[in-house]
């Protein structure tokens, strides 16, 4: 980001705005991947009910909602979520140029089931991210339809960021982050490679959550493969996160900072964008990692920026809840 765009940022926090916004645009999606957090049953936290069951919208309805949400909060960088956005392609087709005349960062975060539309390479505020589980025969198997075949077809013409979810089903392969850097490397459709770390929550068991052993076999082979393969879009100083997450969404920066939103506009999406009970001590999200590693960074003598990004973040609230409380009557 550029120092304005800092700047910005700080000022919307310590007027109680948080400077990004996700939104979950749609219910649907074409895809039953395991380990989904978007479709678990704890993901709209106490409600009884589930992602699949809101209500949500479609055509102009969906377009002008996610506009009137987008003005409320007036966030720098918005993702558009789901269920799988490009569900609602005729629909982004009319909302990515407003987002772009207001100036707003947005990234689209899909599985690449459908083609996507060429044009939308000249949309310069526009990042499209596809999530790829693994190599083709582990992530074919998770995620048909949205199959290597298929995805390396709908890319045809366009440039994304891949990003990798780390299971415990490849985690401990022999070479097997090489051979998907190294892949991916070689497509034209890849302008960098992101991986996260599967986050479970409290209490889940399950085949996808990397143990502690195979956790740190994976910073390190991470580590080792930053410098050999340039694709790899992560700091080190992010890597080295993975080994300390923080400890709750009031210690994380990107929870505190991003406002999640549901299919039906209006359901907030708490702690995080995960939803629920995430596992903080198992965090894995890169999003997360990359600001704490912000956080760390030391802007005079022992002063961070975490910290001062913690003390701002109470000025805001303060604010936000000073805003909300009913004026008197004079």
């Amino acid at each position: 980001m550029k120092t304005s765009e800092v700047l910005h940022a700080w000022a919307g926090i310590l007027e109680g705005r948080r400077p990004s916004l996700s939104i979950e645009i749609t219910k649907e999606c074409p895809l039953r991947c395991p380990g989904c957090y978007a479709f678990d049953d704890a993901h709209l936290g106490d409600s009884e009910t589930t992602l699949r069951q809101l209500s949500d919208f479609k055509g102009d309805a969906l377009v002008q909602g996610i506009l009137d949400v987008v003005d409320r909060y007036r966030p720098l960088h918005l993702s558009l979520v789901g269920g799988d956005p490009l569900v609602r392609y005729r629909e982004l087709e009319l909302l990515l140029p407003e987002l772009d005349q207001r100036g707003i960062h947005v990234q689209i975060v899909t599985s690449a089931f459908r083609a996507i539309p060429r044009h939308w390479a000249d949309l310069p505020r526009l990042n499209l991210v596809v999530s790829i589980d693994g190599l083709q025969p582990e992530h074919d198997a998770r995620r048909k339809p949205a199959t290597y075949e298929r995805i390396l077809k709908n890319l045809e013409g366009a440039r994304a960021t891949i990003h990798c979810t780390i299971t415990g089903q490849i985690a401990d392969k022999p070479h097997y982050l090489e051979d998907f850097l190294r892949f991916w490397t070689a497509r034209p459709e890849a302008k960098k490679v992101w991986m996260s770390l599967f986050t479970p929550q409290i209490g889940a068991e399950g085949p996808e959550i990397l143990t502690p052993e195979v956790r740190a076999a994976v910073i390190a082979e991470l580590l080792r493969l930053r410098p050999l393969y340039p694709i790899l879009d992560m700091h080190q100083s992010c890597i080295e996160e993975f080994r300390n997450p923080p400890k709750s969404p009031e210690e994380c920066i990107f929870a505190l900072t991003t406002h999640t939103v549901s299919a039906d506009l209006k359901t907030a999406i708490t702690p995080c964008q995960f939803g629920g009970n995430p596992d903080c001590s198992q965090c894995g999200c890169i999003a997360s990692m990359g600001l704490a590693a912000v956080g760390h960074h030391k802007v005079a003598g022992n002063l961070t920026a975490g910290r001062i990004f913690m003390v701002s973040d109470r000025i805001g609230t303060g604010v936000r809840k000073l805003l909300a409380q009913p004026r008197r009557a004079s």
